[in-house]
């Protein structure tokens, strides 16, 4: 069977950078950086007391009151991406062919907000504060679930949690539900609204998270000698895929098309990752693309900031693209955005397709000190003009979840 093509049609953003994609993309293009000191609650007796927080992000620009009140922050993020990206798609939903698209949208933690607040509440001697829609609103299909129900859109839908490549495996398994005929359209993603006290909390003593407290702006620096953890940041990142011809019959505005996703299980290490089963995956999403090593031109890479990712992903990369793994561009988004979670891999994938339609690599920031074991092309501090035919996005998540997506320049 003759796979059917895949393109993004439309894209939506809602990041510590900006609310939009393309406000989010200038920002990344300047080397901007999207990290502060927490401020909504206090971590002064915390570890690690920054994040990457989405400013200037009003629910009520996207949703009504009711649904507002319904829903937990990250379920608000997705509503307000996905409305940006059947936006800029201009793809109509619902209707006669509400069964042929369907919505994969994932998170790592859901609604934890709203379960803080409402165990909160029963500590407090306060049952009566707890919400009758507690459980619709804090499980990671929520945001899925309330995406269908805004558009009318009846195909193959569904929530999924794997960790930091969520949003990267959203993608990838939207691309499967075209490519083999189930449905014409998708609307995938992640979404993640984390910056809670228990969580940064635990990060901190995990000693995972950066303590660069009095600099948070330098605080996440991949594959720099002195970087001491990851920034945890939040928001959501969706993509609009259609299948090549409905697309171009409806005259669509193509970003770039999708050509290959691989995806592996390290079987490893909660949190230690597994450098040959991260060049695995990214080996089977080229040989899904049909292409060799030495056409790539760009990496997105994970990029978390943590000494153990870092140096295992450039291994990965060299023992996947052998000597080419020298000329490839390399940048990580996160060294700006934060680690998004769930959204980070989705938001990831919109900066990579954003790079083959500008011909532009954003930077990688706060790279000041090289490190012996991360000694690839990792575009320090300034944006790199470059054309860009194939470039690759790894995620790779806790509990060795790989994802690795593959775009290619749209050609008419």
């Amino acid at each position: 069977m003759q796979r059917r093509r895949v393109v993004i049609t439309g894209v939506g953003a809602v990041t510590p950078l900006g609310i939009g994609a393309e406000e989010s993309w200038r920002a990344l293009c300047q080397g901007k950086s999207g990290a502060s000191r927490i401020t909504r609650f206090d971590a002064s007796a915390f570890e690690t007391q920054i994040a990457a927080e989405v400013q200037n992000f009003h629910a009520e620009d996207f949703l009504d009151k009711k649904r507002i009140r319904r829903t937990d922050l990250f379920t608000q993020y997705a509503l307000a991406a996905t409305q940006m990206a059947t936006a800029d798609s201009r793809i109509v939903t619902g209707g006669n062919d509400a069964h042929r698209m369907g919505v994969i949208l994932g998170s790592c933690v859901g609604g934890i907000g709203t379960l803080c607040r409402n165990i909160a509440a029963l500590v407090e001697g306060k049952p009566e504060d707890v919400s009758p829609f507690l459980a619709s609103m804090f499980i990671p299909s929520a945001a899925a679930n309330e995406i269908t129900i805004a558009l009318g859109v009846k195909g193959p839908s569904r929530g999924i949690s794997t960790a930091c490549a969520t949003g990267s495996h959203s993608i990838g398994d939207a691309l499967r539900f075209i490519q083999y005929g189930e449905a014409d359209a998708m609307i995938a993603g992640g979404a993640e609204a984390s910056i809670v006290p228990v969580f940064i909390c635990s990060l901190a003593k995990l000693k995972a998270s950066s303590t660069r407290n009095s600099e948070p702006e330098k605080a996440s620096r991949p594959f720099d000698r002195s970087r001491d953890g990851f920034v945890t940041g939040e928001g959501a990142g969706i993509v609009v895929l259609e299948e090549l011809d409905m697309a171009r019959k409806r005259g669509a505005k193509i970003y770039a098309e999708l050509v290959g996703f691989g995806s592996t299980m390290d079987a490893y290490h909660p949190t230690r990752p597994d450098y040959k089963s991260q060049a695995e995956c990214i080996k089977l999403a080229l040989d899904d693309a049909g292409i060799s090593p030495g056409q790539v031109s760009y990496i997105n890479a994970h990029g978390t900031s943590t000494p153990l990712n870092d140096s295992a992903e450039t291994k990965a990369i060299k023992l996947a693209l052998g000597k080419h793994s020298k000329k490839v561009l390399i940048s990580s988004n996160k060294s700006m955005i934060g680690h998004l979670w769930s959204a980070a891999g989705a938001v990831e994938a919109i900066s990579t397709v954003l790079t083959i339609r500008d011909s532009i690599v954003p930077p990688t920031i706060n790279y000041a000190s090289p490190d012996p074991e991360c000694d690839l092309d990792y575009v320090p501090n300034i944006a790199r003009k470059a054309e860009v035919e194939f470039a690759v996005s790894n995620s790779f998540g806790f509990g060795g979840m790989n994802s690795v997506l593959v775009f290619k320049k749209f050609h008419q």
